[in-house]
């Protein structure tokens, strides 16, 4: 009887595996199309503060239209219009623009808004509050400064040894929305452990978004042998999914902001390629990384999908019957 051999990675039909979902999601459509809907409406400039979704391709593209993209309200020039991204912002920053004789525009994703006013809710009756996210993200900075008093960050499982409170029957966890859903109940079980009557908050702080292209990632790991996320350094959701796909099985995972970041050698014996992109991500960049595999003989796309999206969210209300560009001029002259 002969030995059986395995059919070599060369021989074995090349394929992607796309997923679905993938990119946008409707925090960051709104947010992206309220920058495009002000620039149409108001003219150039229209200032943002940070840069309106962690996509480097997305923020160059609106500088290009005459988004001027700021790291403070307070850079502004009076008489101006500033719009607030996707993350959110603490209250301090609306006062640093009403000050700064700015008119603004809330792109704050709905679901970030959410979570603000579920602290702003628990520190008015006295909770402590363990907000799990990472330091520095823009999002934990702007519901941190909701309520600073009563807000302390829990960076992960390992951080939870120092958290103190002064009351144990008072405390509740709330979450940035963009962590991974394993991460944070790993989190939550170790504070529960420690505060066996931690308070969760009345709904998932996980957005579904998030949840979607991690459970889709998930499904992908198991099928490929290397898998690509498109998505910016910068961005949290997409920086998770790659971890996912490791966690998942995933033999090899990469982030890349475009197509011609990928490296040839990552392909070598490799059949198929798991792809998908951040929620920050426009599809066009996910269209570029397919045709450029395409060229290298990965032809055969597959799609995996996991759950179907139909979630959109109005525009932010201060693109609606107002002129902002006159009301901003109307702010210098009441020096």
């Amino acid at each position: 009887m002969g030995t059986m051999t395995a059919t070599p990675a060369t021989n074995r039909p090349k394929r992607v595996l796309l997923a679905a979902p993938r990119g946008y999601c409707a925090g960051v459509d709104r947010a992206v199309i309220a920058v495009e809907k002000a620039l149409e409406q108001y003219g150039a400039p229209i200032y943002v503060r940070h840069e309106i979704v962690h996509n480097k391709y997305v923020v160059q593209t609106l500088e290009r239209k005459g988004a001027i993209f700021v790291d403070q309200a307070t850079e502004v020039p009076p008489g101006n219009i500033v719009m607030f991204s996707a993350h959110g912002v603490a209250p301090t920053v609306h006062e640093e623009a009403r000050v700064g004789r700015l008119k603004t525009i809330d792109a704050t994703c709905p679901l970030v808004t959410k979570v603000h006013k579920e602290a702003v809710r628990f520190a008015n009756e006295d909770f402590d509050i363990l907000l799990i996210g990472h330091e520095g993200h823009e999002e934990v900075i702007g519901t941190s400064g909701e309520a600073p008093d009563h807000i302390q960050l829990v960076d992960g499982p390992d951080d939870v040894a120092k958290v103190e409170v002064r009351d144990p029957s008072k405390v509740v966890w709330l979450s940035q929305t963009t962590l991974s859903v394993d991460e944070t109940m790993e989190t939550v079980d170790a504070l529960k452990e420690k505060f066996p009557q931690l308070i969760s908050p009345p709904s998932d702080d996980i957005c579904y978004a998030t949840q979607n292209r991690q459970t889709a990632i998930k499904e992908l790991a198991t099928q490929a042998e290397l898998v690509i996320v498109v998505g910016s350094k910068n961005s949290s959701n997409s920086q998770r999914m790659v971890d996912v796909a490791k966690q998942a099985g995933a033999p090899a995972a990469y982030l890349v902001d475009f197509a011609s970041e990928i490296d040839e050698a990552w392909l070598e014996g490799v059949s198929s390629v798991g792809l998908s992109s951040g929620a920050s991500v426009p599809d066009v960049l996910v269209q570029e990384v397919l045709e450029w595999l395409s060229e290298r003989g990965y032809a055969d796309v597959e799609l995996v999908k996991t759950a179907d999206e139909s979630l959109t969210f109005s525009l932010p209300k201060e693109l609606r019957n107002r002129d902002l560009r006159a009301e901003a001029a109307a702010l210098l002259e009441k020096e």
